[in-house]
């Protein structure tokens, strides 16, 4: 199979496209502060990207997504595209956990335990707990953890010195913990490499997925939809 892979991720205040070879190597990519302009600014993002490099959608080959947590507008948005994509293309996709990508990237040649640390509404925080090799692959060593203010130092303070490197993203003004800005930079940094390269591997041995079975990761629910399901703060695959 000959073409292109390309991997979005829309979950942090970053959005980023990459596009890169079918066994994960980066050719280009694109990063961008992105607000709350992801519907505006996605599209033409992408654009520019495969324009820059002579590449036609048709060349694709293959969707990377980052799956998440995010916001829900920002992170939907992201998944809409690369589902779309897939879909209308007829090209596998491979859903890839934005704090696995993170974690890749922070560790990168390294490999180790990464605490991924980010905001999850005002004051919450959302805490990942990810093994990278040395190879470059990575995977959650325990169920991610949303948790309130108050239990965010103690829960970091384990981590630590159980060994896990912090790696804060999108926390540059965070009190409840020290954070490394400059380790979550270089995670951010190398979000789109670190996604081609885990996205080359799940879709090298079968593990991608049917677009329409592909569900993102919501570091909080939309307005309103917390009392439709009984308070929940947060969800893994709300549709």
């Amino acid at each position: 199979m000959s073409g292109w892979l390309l991997a979005i991720d829309t979950a942090t205040r970053q959005a980023t496209v990459a596009l890169g070879t079918l066994d994960g190597r980066l050719i280009a990519r694109h990063d961008w502060p992105v607000g709350h302009t992801h519907a505006e600014t996605l599209l033409p993002a992408l654009r520019e990207l495969l324009a820059g490099a002579a590449v036609v959608p048709a060349d694709l080959a293959g969707i990377v997504a980052g799956t998440g947590p995010g916001g829900f507008t920002g992170l939907r948005v992201g998944l809409a595209t690369a589902k779309t994509l897939a879909h209308g293309l007829g090209i596998p996709i491979a859903g890839i956990a934005t704090t696995d990508a993170l974690a890749a990237a922070a560790l990168a040649g390294q490999g180790g335990d990464a605490l991924v640390l980010l905001p999850a509404g005002p004051s919450d925080r959302y805490l990942a707990l990810v093994r990278v090799a040395r190879d470059g692959t990575a995977r959650a060593i325990e169920p991610p953890r949303l948790l309130a203010p108050a239990d965010v130092a103690q829960a970091v303070a384990d981590a630590t010195a159980a060994g896990a490197r912090l790696v804060p993203v999108d926390l540059p003004d965070a009190h409840d913990v020290a954070p490394d800005a400059a380790i979550g930079r270089a995670a951010l940094a190398g979000l789109g490499a670190a996604l081609l390269r885990l996205g080359a591997r799940a879709l090298a041995s079968g593990r991608g997925e049917p677009a329409d079975e592909l569900v993102p990761t919501y570091v909080t629910l939309p307005r309103g939809v917390a009392a439709a399901v009984g308070g929940a703060a947060w969800s893994p695959d709300l549709r």
